[in-house]
């Protein structure tokens, strides 16, 4: 049996825990937490954490999301609204704050941000510790039943996503919820991520006379036009939830000299992938369709930027499934597809998965997830965690 989980204060607890940099501290905190409520967890080689409550045979419910986050830190703060679209969260508490202002405290005077308002400013406010608040309190409260419910914590999703990809190589289940910022509502599907190079190939000479070389950056010029032209002639067709696939030349770099006509030219590319697309084929089928274009004389290579790590790939979970129409019912939340790349991929190869939690990515005022006015409504994180709650105990 669970003691009682206070949401608010792990949620205070883990916003104000700097994990851009490491995340041993915030870890700890997640590890002592759940060993406090009684359950047993595990740090995996890789040092997720892992805990799993419930002995049945029955419907397994995997429960993921990330504790790291992007930088820098920003402090806790509460608020009744949320931050202005030019305003940067500092842990003054916001407006009607009481107190004297910076300039006139002392260098010793450590002011405790206000606490009151539903809105919880910070970095990882929304991404991912409202998330993981909601999470965990679902995970320490519902009733396993006959099944079994897992919380599986990866620790870089925000830079190389090897943890999420482990943990879906090692956790097995009927079902799989991604905490990230939804805005309540259940994500179904989402475009696949990966980034990667164009270099082309030419042959150097002085630039006094340029005849005598092949110049890499001036072929560039035919390159980028077939990268714009892509997606018509050879990508995927549009997905039904997706839509199309998006290619962005993001980058451009070549040469060496001022007098030297170039030998070398890369492209950097940004790709969101819709489904059946994946990063190994995408490469070989770009390479083939921007070989067309390039002058005589020339080569070009298409490579994948660390190849040696996972890449989210695309992917759409049935919208009439279980889970789906369950978690929708539950949370009063829309189903969609989700707006940015998410360890959900890899986890949606092994069974259903949803992407889910309170938050937004963005407001009417700009962004909100990794921006420097980051924040959640705490009305928003409980209700997520009641409606997982719900979902978990109806499935299991």
């Amino acid at each position: 049996m669970t003691r009682e989980f206070d949401l608010d204060s792990f949620h205070r607890a883990a916003v104000e825990t700097p994990s851009h940099e490491d995340v041993d501290a915030m870890r700890e905190l997640l590890v002592e937490t759940l060993t406090e409520a009684g359950v047993d967890p595990t740090v995996d080689e890789l040092g997720n954490v892992v805990a799993t409550r419930g002995k049945g045979a029955g419907t397994h419910l995997v429960l993921n999301t990330h504790i790291d986050t992007v930088p820098p830190h920003l402090p806790y703060e509460r608020r009744t609204e949320p931050p202005g679209p030019d305003e940067t969260v500092d842990g003054s508490g916001g407006e009607g704050d009481e107190g004297p202002p910076a300039s006139e405290q002392s260098s010793g005077d450590q002011r405790e941000p206000r606490d009151t308002g539903d809105v919880v400013c910070g970095r990882g406010a929304c991404d991912a510790k409202g998330p993981l608040a909601a999470l965990l309190e679902a995970f320490l409260t519902v009733a396993p039943g006959d099944g079994r419910v897992t919380l599986a914590v990866s620790i870089d999703e925000e830079t190389t996503q090897t943890g999420g990809a482990h943990l879906a190589e090692t956790v097995d289940a009927d079902g799989f919820i991604v905490g990230e910022p939804t805005g309540l509502d259940v994500c179904t599907a989402a475009r696949g991520q990966f980034e990667g190079t164009v270099t082309i190939h030419g042959e150097s000479a002085h630039a006094a006379d340029p005849g005598s070389g092949r110049n890499a950056i001036r072929a560039a010029a035919p390159v980028l036009q077939a990268m714009e032209s892509y997606d018509e002639q050879r990508g995927p067709a549009d997905h039904d939830v997706l839509g199309r696939p998006i290619l962005t030349a993001s980058m451009i770099e070549g040469g060496e000299a001022t007098n030297q006509v170039p030998a070398e030219c890369t492209i950097t590319f940004d790709r969101r992938s819709v489904p059946p697309e994946t990063s190994d084929q995408f490469c070989s089928d770009l390479a083939d369709h921007l070989g067309q274009w390039l002058p005589d004389g020339m080569a070009l290579s298409v490579e994948l930027i660390r190849p040696d790590t996972p890449f989210p790939e695309a992917f759409a979970t049935d919208e009439t499934d279980p889970l789906v129409r369950t978690l929708s019912e539950a949370s009063g939340g829309d189903v969609r597809p989700f707006g940015a790349a998410t360890e959900a991929s890899y986890f949606a190869q092994r069974g259903p998965t949803v992407v889910f939690g309170p938050g937004e990515l963005s407001d009417d005022a700009g962004a909100v997830a990794h921006s420097n006015r980051e924040y959640v409504r705490l009305s928003a994180v409980r209700t997520a965690a009641r409606a997982v709650r719900e979902t978990a105990e109806r499935l299991l």
